[in-house]
C-alpha cells in the first residue's frame, strides 16, 4: 500500500499542491484546532503525510518548531520550494527514522486516510513511541458510521468512526483530549473529523 499511495501522489503533486492552497486560510475551524494544539504542545513537532507543507508552515508561524515527512518525494520538492526556511524529508509514518520519546507533538491531517483498517494499529503505535510522555497527537480524518473505503480522488482511503477511532488510539497508549466532527452543509451528514489526543502511557 505505501508504495501505491507514494506513485499516486506522486503522479497528482502539482496538482494536489494547487488543489489545498489557500484551503486553510479560508477555514476557520481547522486554523482554531491547529492554534489549541500549538499551545498544547512542548517540544519538537512532526507533520506526518506533510504534503506540500502548508499546516507546517502555519504551525511555524505560530512559533512552534516543526518539521513534515511525507511518503511522495515530489511532494517533498514542493515543501521544500515553497517553505525553504523549514524542514521536509521523505518517510514512510509505519517505520518513522526518529527517536523514541523524541517529540512534543505530532500532526496528522488525513494522512491516516490511506492507511489500510489493519495497518492502523501499528501507525498509532508508530506515533506512540516517537512522542514524549505527556506529548499531543491531532488527527484529521474522514468520520462515517462505520469502517469503509472509498475513492479519494488521490487513492483509495478509509472513513472512521470516530469511537473506534478513540479506541485505538486508546489501545496504543493514547488518551482522548477533545474532538470535533464536521457536518456537510447539505444534509446535515458527517464529513470528516478532528481528534486530539495525549500520551498517557
Amino acid at each position: 500500500m505505501p508504495t501505491q499511495v507514494r506513485d499516486a501522489y506522486d503522479t497528482l503533486a502539482d496538482a494536489y499542491a494547487d488543489f489545498v492552497r489557500g484551503k486553510l486560510e479560508e477555514d476557520p475551524l481547522d486554523r482554531a484546532l491547529l492554534g489549541v494544539f500549538a499551545e498544547l504542545v512542548d517540544g519538537p513537532v512532526v507533520e506526518l503525510g506533510c504534503g506540500p507543507g502548508r499546516m507546517a508552515a502555519h504551525l511555524h508561524g505560530l512559533g512552534v518548531n516543526v518539521f513534515g515527512i511525507d511518503l511522495s518525494p515530489r511532494l517533498i520538492d514542493i515543501a521544500r520550494h515553497n517553505h525553504p526556511q523549514l524542514r521536509f524529508e521523505v518517510g514512510d509514518m509505519t517505520a518513522l527514522d526518529l527517536p523514541d520519546s523524541s517529540l512534543g507533538g505530532v500532526l496528522s491531517w488525513y494522512s491516516i486516510i490511506h492507511a489500510p483498517p489493519a495497518h492502523l494499529p501499528g501507525v498509532l503505535a508508530e506515533m506512540h513511541r516517537i512522542l514524549v510522555p505527556g506529548g499531543h497527537l491531532l488527527l484529521g480524518f474522514f468520520e462515517g458510521p462505520q469502517v469503509e473505503p472509498f475513492d479519494h480522488k488521490v487513492v483509495r482511503a478509509y472513513r472512521w468512526p470516530v469511537d473506534r477511532l478513540t479506541g485505538l488510539g486508546r489501545q496504543a497508549g493514547f488518551a482522548e483530549v477533545a474532538r470535533v466532527i464536521r457536518q456537510s452543509e447539505a444534509g446535515g451528514q458527517r464529513t470528516g473529523g478532528a481528534l486530539l489526543m495525549r500520551k498517557s502511557s
